[in-house]
């Protein structure tokens, strides 16, 4: 009877793991029209040298090389001091969007390495971006 109870047990979880997994990815690919495809310019981005206390920012440019609709969901830093900025509107295949990444120095010192993680609908669905800046102090 046990082992009857563990079969039925696996079959009604495995069955609610494949609908939760399936209604995701609906979600993600634009309810299944088309898969979109992410391409950024650059990957990385060097400020070069920088006053401690300054406030820079660059721009990533990407485009939609796939047949359905790019959202970007989320852009998560590696600090504080890194901030992205985009649009959240869908992105139609062949399209380009932008991410801008501000970067502040204030207590920074020597070489700075940041991460932008963007998780979007595309093909591949994690990228990570990188800035690096040298800061120096005034003295």
């Amino acid at each position: 009877m046990k082992t009857l109870q563990a079969v039925f047990f696996i079959f009604v979880f495995s069955g609610l793991l494949s609908c939760r997994n399936q209604s995701v990815n609906e979600e993600l690919n634009d309810n299944g029209q088309g898969t979109p495809i992410i391409e950024f310019s650059e990957l990385e981005h060097d400020f070069g040298t920088i006053l401690e206390g300054e406030k820079v920012a660059c721009v990533f440019t990407f485009s939609n090389k796939g047949d359905g609709s790019l959202v970007i969901n989320s852009a998560t830093t590696s600090c504080g001091c890194t901030v992205p900025e985009f649009d959240s509107d869908p992105i139609a295949p062949g399209e380009n969007g932008e991410i801008e990444v501000l970067f502040d120095s204030a207590y920074r010192q020597g070489i700075q390495n940041k991460t932008i993680t963007i998780r979007s609908n595309a093909e591949k669905p994690v990228v990570i971006l990188k800035i690096k800046a040298e800061v120096i102090t005034n003295n």
